[in-house]
């Protein structure tokens, strides 16, 4: 139910079960698993200098697949500890710029393939949120975290105990992810902006990529960042992308970017 294809640059996989909106069982995570591992590697050769991860059908992704899950015998923290959190992790990880472009159901794990994402396009009518109430469990897959720290300690908690669901206009109004668009014209419009960023300075968006990560994982404040940025502009002044670009700015043609950040 994972594909993975890779061209011009672009590696897209798709979440590919949409009879059972792409929920995912113990099987599909490690699959998912693997097709980040084989598309990093082609990232780290220069075959790939941006991803695209998609749900087939109506959904994006729906979470965890219980249909042949026994609640007396299910073993919950193997499932998000053991397979989960390390997909997340390698997720996040990733060696070149992640898009997501996400319609329907976007729940539970699903929901947290997103926030691993650097850049989520959702579909206006989208539905994110916590439906764990319904099921005597909570919200996972980093929910908590993502939540309280796009839409604050109240919004979070309401939509935890009521189990109300967003559209993705609203989500993106409220600045869980980066731009709605109509359902039609969803996938098209991010695989032109993806490929356009495939085609561009990645070696650089890399390094924003990190920073950003640092900044929000480490705290930093105002000049410990602008230190860490100074840093990292000096290395690349060394580039030569940079050079490129300088010379295509330059002589007013585009930049042909290698990407590579050396």
């Amino acid at each position: 139910m994972i594909s993975l294809s890779t061209a011009d640059g672009v590696a897209e996989i798709v979440l590919n079960a949409p009879h059972k909106l792409n929920s995912l069982d113990e099987q599909a995570l490690r699959d998912l698993a693997e097709a980040y591992d084989d598309a990093a590697a082609a990232a780290s050769s220069g075959d790939v200098r941006a991803l695209l991860l998609r749900g087939e059908g109506r959904a994006f992704c729906a979470g965890r697949d219980i249909s042949g899950v026994t609640p007396e015998t299910d073993d919950a923290a193997a499932y998000l500890g053991g397979l989960v959190q390390p997909l997340l992790q390698k997720m996040s990880a990733f060696p070149a710029p992640t898009f997501a472009a996400a319609q329907g159901a976007c729940l539970g794990v699903g929901l947290g393939l997103l926030l691993a994402t650097d850049v989520v396009y959702v579909a206006e009518d989208a539905k994110f949120g916590s439906p764990f109430a319904k099921l005597g469990a909570t919200l996972d897959s980093g929910g908590h975290w993502y939540f309280t720290e796009r839409l604050g300690m109240h919004r979070t908690l309401d939509l935890i105990y009521t189990a109300e669901l967003m559209s993705g206009a609203e989500a993106v109004a409220q600045g869980m992810f980066s731009r709605a668009m109509p359902k039609g014209e969803l996938l098209e419009k991010t695989r032109r902006i993806v490929a356009g960023v495939a085609s561009g300075a990645t070696g650089a968006f890399n390094v924003s990529k990190e920073l950003v990560a640092h900044i929000r994982d480490e705290r930093l404040g105002l000049w410990e960042a602008m230190e860490e940025e100074n840093a990292e502009q000096a290395r690349l002044c060394k580039t030569a992308d940079y050079a490129e670009g300088f010379r295509a700015f330059q002589e007013k043609r585009v930049p042909n970017f290698k990407g590579t950040g050396v």
